[in-house]
């Protein structure tokens, strides 16, 4: 892998619109990059969730678990993608998943740079200087959307409005993934103790 292509997420974060499209047209977008980022992030989220400092961090790390952490990243990655994907299907979305998954991971690039900084400044920093801390971290989720809406227009071939409208879909569309899978694995729970009762019934019968 060239340091040209370990450099472009960078480029792409500063020059969104040239960025996107060449990572689709000019086949400058690898998927290994943007689901390393996407790995990048995670562990980030997790060393931010734990060592972050007391005034900013109301968590308490020793009842914290790394793996279970995950969640909070590559559920709602994993999510919006296939979401993205079902959704733009039906609405003439040129983007394959697979432009979906890489544009959605160079998105990522704000995060992946802003949460070890202020993980390691949140420590030096007093109640009072916290706002700079939510600031940062404000500034860099913004920035994050935006390059997410840019991508998915490019991705797409969208308008900036339809992208929009396809944006606030995905999340509806998230919502009804989590409530149909829980609806599901609520469904398999029951079942699997209904057939258990049964077995037990007829084993303490015989």
């Amino acid at each position: 892998m060239s340091i040209e292509l370990l450099k472009y997420p960078l480029y792409v974060i500063f020059h969104p619109f040239n960025g996107f499209w060449e990572l689709k047209n000019e086949n400058k977008g690898k998927l290994a990059i943007a689901l390393s980022l996407l790995f990048m992030l995670a562990i980030s989220n997790i060393i931010k969730r734990q060592m972050a400092g007391f005034h900013v961090n109301f968590n308490r790390p020793s009842e914290l678990n790394s793996l279970d952490e995950l969640k909070f990243v590559v559920l709602p990655f994993l999510l919006w993608c296939v979401a993205n994907w079902s959704l733009t299907t039906l609405m003439d979305g040129e983007g394959k998943f697979r432009d979906i998954v890489i544009a959605t991971g160079y998105s990522l690039v704000p995060l992946v740079l802003i949460y070890i900084p202020i993980t390691i400044i949140s420590n030096f920093i007093t109640l009072k200087e916290a706002p700079f801390y939510y600031l940062f971290e404000s500034i860099a989720l913004l920035w994050f959307i935006y390059l997410l809406f840019v991508g998915t227009m490019n991705a797409h071939q969208y308008t900036a409005g339809k992208t929009v409208i396809t944006m606030l879909l995905t999340l509806i569309v998230m919502g009804i993934i989590v409530f149909l899978g829980l609806l599901f694995f609520s469904l398999v729970q029951q079942i699997v103790n209904f057939v258990s009762t049964i077995y037990y019934e007829i084993i303490f019968r015989v």
